[in-house]
């Protein structure tokens, strides 16, 4: 399915009927849109499974609709609370993915317009409460697609620098590169009705809450994060795909980061990462195919860390020892810091 997960679909979705399937959550990861890096980080699958089958039952007390179902365990869907070890196979409930056409350069969304229930908006909604240094935000305020007012902003923001209230950005989910959009273009290109908006922001705003409140109990502060919805054949909103993960969302201790953010900060300092730069420049579309390098592996103590500190959060997050001779969390990010 994507670079990091895969999927096993066992009931085909319709226009009226939504169907079933398996996330399998692996041990890859991505960064800067590469899609699979050269390493795998032990237990990671497991551990964001777990955390986010977390999340989606805290979503479901509050009333939200999700299309998760359960995670796996002797062929069996069961809930946190019933699973006896780690699982890293979570059943959700599938909708449509229809890709917009593309043709004479650029993405044509019509079909969306047509479209009633039982498919993915084609976004990414971004939460923003912190803008960190490797926030794409202070790239896109020098050049002018994004002003300070749209951040509740006067001056030119610092590194790190938390928001009067939080932002709600907007990406497109089905293109080969990520591309940011504005509140009336993502609602243009999803075929949403003002209504539609103004609940899928709320929902938002409420969920980023809920990781906000949870990741501050250990100690955490949540910079920002993502979500992605879609419609049920009821044409009701939901949350899709997994949430409130160190993948999903940027967490920091003390000016450490507490999720992928480690590996990037990493890569930041290779020329593979200028190679990506030069040629997402050159073209956007066809970037990866040009790049002049490809990455390097991790070191294998910062890879040990990274996989330590993805079961450490799970552990403390759901209160339950998942992941056993796991160290102290907070002591892990002392250590990760002589790499970053």
């Amino acid at each position: 399915m994507g670079s990091v997960k895969d999927l096993e679909v066992l009931v085909e979705p319709k226009e009226d009927l939504m169907g079933e399937g398996v996330f399998i959550f692996s041990d890859r990861y991505s960064v800067f849109d590469w899609g699979e890096m050269p390493d795998l980080i032990p237990k990671k699958g497991e551990a964001i499974a777990i955390l986010g089958a977390y999340f989606f039952e805290r979503l479901e007390k509050e009333g939200f609709k999700t299309h998760y179902k359960g995670l796996l365990e002797d062929s069996k869907t069961k809930r946190l609370s019933e699973l006896k070890s780690p699982s890293n196979k979570m059943v959700v409930s599938l909708v449509r993915v229809i890709k917009p056409s593309f043709e004479d350069g650029k993405y044509d969304y019509s079909v969306f317009k047509s479209l009633y229930g039982c498919f993915l908006l084609p976004l990414e909604v971004i939460y923003r409460n912190y803008l960190p240094a490797g926030s794409s935000v202070f790239k896109r305020l020098k050049q002018g697609s994004l002003k300070l007012e749209d951040l509740g902003l006067t001056k030119f923001p610092e590194p790190d620098e938390k928001l009067n209230s939080p932002f709600l950005d907007f990406s497109t989910k089905l293109e080969v590169t990520d591309r940011y959009l504005t509140s009336s273009e993502a609602q243009e290109i999803a075929g949403l009705k003002d209504k539609e908006l103004e609940e899928l922001k709320d929902m938002t705003f409420r969920a980023n809450e809920i990781i906000t409140e949870e990741f501050e109990r250990i100690g955490l502060v949540n910079q920002d994060g993502k979500f992605e919805f879609a419609f049920d054949p009821k044409r009701n909103l939901m949350f899709v795909d997994v949430l409130g993960t160190l993948d999903e969302c940027r967490f920091v201790w003390s000016d450490i980061p507490v999720s992928k953010e480690i590996a990037r900060i990493y890569y930041r300092k290779t020329k593979w990462y200028k190679d990506v730069e030069e040629a997402k420049k050159k073209d956007r579309y066809r970037w990866k195919e040009i790049c002049n390098s490809k990455p390097e592996p991790l070191p294998a103590k910062l890879k040990e860390l990274i996989s330590q500190i993805y079961c450490a959060c799970t552990n403390e997050i759901t209160q339950r020892e998942w992941f056993h001779g796991i160290k102290d969390l907070k002591g892990l990010l002392k250590e990760v810091k002589s790499y970053i």
